[in-house]
């Protein structure tokens, strides 16, 4: 399957500073989505932005459905329009004097390539994002969702070779995000769209995302599908940004293929995965997620005697923080009732393919 997009070392330094975007190189598939996923400032929408062409990149190459686009070192820079692209933005970014028919029909009306019959394909595209009955209400009557489902339409429509999409759910509420997401996905697929997506929100990245771009710093950290991301992240940041806020701190006593053994002093051994090369005596970090962590249960390895110091009740989860030889971590655990005391004694097993150990650097986990 050839690529629909296609990213070498792609740069963009603005006036002063670090490049927002430093030497990042991934490519899409024709019909994946790829999201780009990080904290604010990390370069993700910088990076769209230089494939969309509202930014002008200082190095690299981009190609689009097997053409260059941008190649600042050969002077290849094709105008946004040229790209053949859609986007979607955080803001609606709808002509409020207009219907919603008049909306998606409007890339029609104005490409070249837009021909046949327009009202046909605006019909199967309200459809598809479901807004069939809404053609020809004024765009100012509706919903945020809805009109960001217009934004969605008129960016399908004439079905361009690459869509993007700028955080778009971010403005609004908490539920219609989530309904969107979901509908989102489905969307695509149903139109063998192929997609680069941009977002901070982790829930969104693992449901849209064939695959995910952890972004820090300008740099790309990991390219991976949603399970490798979330068992097997490459470093600390990426487990951190995904949700592994548990660090144990220990030193390396040995390895063994990809486990590590990690001596957490008074909390006694732990074994964990590691995809460093880990030397004996190194200093070591042991991330691992509160989902994980087996309050009330004897595994085989990696169980230790711990004490529920505090005890956060959620309705649907409890949240326990739990002390063992010196070392804190979170535990969490489904269900409405909560099982465990605090003050007592509970024994807690750690599975080993679910602690991850990193050479420790001295560094935050996080910015």
């Amino acid at each position: 399957m050839s690529s629909a997009l296609l990213i070498e070392d792609l740069v963009k330094r603005f006036a002063t500073g670090k490049p927002a975007v430093d030497g990042v190189s991934f490519d899409v598939p024709a019909g994946e989505i790829v999201v780009l996923l990080g904290p604010s400032g990390c370069g993700k929408t910088t990076t769209l932005r230089c494939v969309a062409g509202l930014e002008h990149p200082t190095g690299g190459r981009i190609s689009i459905g097997g053409r260059v686009v941008s190649e600042p070192e050969r002077g290849v820079l094709i105008s946004p329009r040229e790209r053949d692209i859609g986007m979607v933005f955080q803001s609606y970014a709808v002509w409020p004097h207009m219907t919603v028919y008049q909306n998606v029909a409007y890339p029609l009306k104005h490409r070249r390539n837009g021909g046949g019959d327009i009202a046909a394909k605006v019909r199967d595209t309200l459809e598809l994002v479901g807004l069939g009955d809404y053609a020809e209400r004024p765009v100012t009557s509706l919903s945020g969702g809805q009109m960001q489902r217009v934004a969605l339409a008129r960016s399908l429509v004439y079905r361009p070779q690459l869509l993007l999409l700028d955080e778009p759910l971010s403005n609004l509420d908490a539920k219609l995000r989530i309904r969107l997401r979901d509908e989102l996905r489905r969307i695509l697929k149903q139109t063998g769209m192929t997609g680069l997506y941009v977002t901070h929100d982790q829930s969104e990245a693992v449901v849209l995302g064939d695959r995910i771009g952890v972004m820090r710093e300008g740099k790309l950290l990991q390219m991976a599908p949603p399970d490798e991301i979330y068992n097997r992240p490459a470093d600390p940041f990426v487990a951190n940004f995904t949700g592994a806020s548990n660090v144990l701190l220990g030193k390396v006593l040995g390895r063994s293929g990809d486990k590590a053994t990690i001596d957490l002093g008074a909390a006694g051994r732990i074994e964990a995965w590691t995809p460093h090369q880990l030397s004996t005596g190194d200093k070591a970090r042991v991330a691992l997620r509160a989902e994980n962590v087996r309050l009330g249960e004897s595994g085989p390895t990696n169980v230790f005697s711990g004490r529920v110091i505090e005890r956060r009740y959620q309705g649907m989860q409890t949240v326990y923080d739990v002390e063992f030889g010196g070392q804190r971590l979170e535990a969490l655990e489904l269900g409405t009732a909560a099982r465990h005391e605090t003050n007592r004694e509970i024994s807690l097993t750690l599975p080993p393919d679910q602690c991850w150990a990193y050479r420790d650097e001295g560094q935050a986990a996080v910015d």
